[in-house]
């Protein structure tokens, strides 16, 4: 059985980081691309960015580029994300997701592209 799980969540003010990460159990881990995706109330759940299984292919969404830096661990079976000059506009629940195979396809947004998701953590920049 698969098991993903986010962390890291938690209040920042506007221009701070903060550093998410998920833990994956149950799957092959360095086989599976991983995805990051957000959704803010009211509004649909957003891909964020995506990295393939080795870590040598990575997109991001306009909306983050250049400010958030995905990256793996394969040893600790772990997924980061490095959130630099976070916006108000940041705030959403974050999820992270494993994907159906091991390379970020051309749709890697979409959230059918991806297998098993886990809970949550919630960001929250303040002005």
């Amino acid at each position: 059985q698969v098991q993903v799980a986010e962390s890291g969540g938690g209040l920042v003010q506007a221009g701070g980081s903060l550093r998410l990460s998920c833990t994956a159990s149950g799957l092959s881990f360095d086989d599976a691309a991983m995805g990051w995706f957000r959704q803010a109330p009211g509004k649909e759940r957003e891909g964020v960015s995506c990295i393939n299984g080795s870590g040598s292919t990575i997109y991001y969404s306009d909306s983050v580029k250049g400010r958030f830096t995905i990256s793996r661990d394969n040893h600790k079976n772990t997924l980061y994300l490095q959130m630099n000059s976070l916006k108000v506009e940041d705030t959403a629940t974050y999820y992270c997701a494993a994907g159906k195979y091991g390379y970020c396809p051309g749709s890697w947004s979409n959230m059918n592209e991806y297998n098993d998701w886990g809970q949550g953590t919630q960001v929250t920049v303040s002005s």
